[in-house]
């Protein structure tokens, strides 16, 4: 059990890929704690999380909002007494040419994948340079790395993640705490299920290994980056796209 006795916070962590890596976190030892908007997730998240043996808290909270991202995190340390890694995974998409984009599309989409992300870091920052010792993941996307017409805000904030990553990583590595981030390509997701068949097959053209990547994929490079097995790896970003971007 690679995170036996670790307590990890998971950020939109009641369904797809943030689910997936709860789940598989909870089989390698992690007590954990998820945010997520939709409460129906969230217990059914926890139910699952339970029959792994082990312990499970929810929040609803607004990552956007710092002084409930900090209640969060004061609630985990009050009942595990400490927060070893954080997924920064939650996030929105709201798509539409940057000529079309709405001001508040564009707010609400840097708010929540940004600005969370920096709540959040922000929030664990202090109790893990105190236990000399931590592991941030961030879940970002290649079209933070490369673009994608139509996703403007949404580039832009995986973009900003990607920054923030490298940054904290050097801020916090005198302390141990180690900070990185993986870009994943076209996952298989509620959404990539509802394309038409063209557009998938577009979309496979672009991809080598001629599949989408499954949630599982994305799961194992966190659990990786979150065990002793990358001690010295930090500031990094690893894409999870099947060779889409080389």
């Amino acid at each position: 059990m690679k995170l036996k006795g670790n307590v990890t916070l998971i950020t939109g962590g009641g369904q797809g890929i943030g689910r997936s890596i709860a789940l598989l976190f909870a089989e390698e030892g992690s007590d954990i704690a998820i945010c997520d908007v939709n409460p129906d997730s969230l217990n059914q998240t926890k139910d699952e999380i339970k029959e792994k043996n082990r312990d499970c808290l929810t929040f609803t909270a607004d990552v956007t909002k710092f002084d409930q991202v900090e209640d969060v995190v004061n609630k985990i340390l009050d009942k595990f007494g400490r927060i070893d890694i954080l997924v920064n995974n939650a996030g929105i998409t709201r798509d539409s040419l940057l000529v079309r984009m709405s001001e508040e599309d564009w707010d609400r989409v840097l708010d929540v994948n940004l600005k969370g992300s920096f709540n959040c870091t922000k929030a664990v920052a202090k109790p893990m340079m105190k236990a000399r010792g931590g592991k941030i993941i961030n879940i970002a996307s290649i079209i933070g790395i490369i673009g994608n017409p139509g996703q403007a805000n949404y580039a832009a904030s995986k973009g900003g993640m990607i920054a923030l990553t490298k940054t904290m990583a050097k801020e916090l590595a005198s302390r141990n705490v180690r900070v990185n981030a993986i870009a994943p390509g076209f996952i298989k997701t509620a959404m990539t299920e509802k394309l038409s068949e063209d557009v998938k097959g577009a979309m496979l053209k672009e991809i080598p290994l001629s599949r989408f990547g499954e949630q599982g994929d994305v799961a194992n490079i966190a659990l990786f980056l979150a065990g002793e097995d990358s001690s010295y790896i930090t500031g990094h970003v690893i894409q999870v796209d099947g060779g889409m971007v080389m």
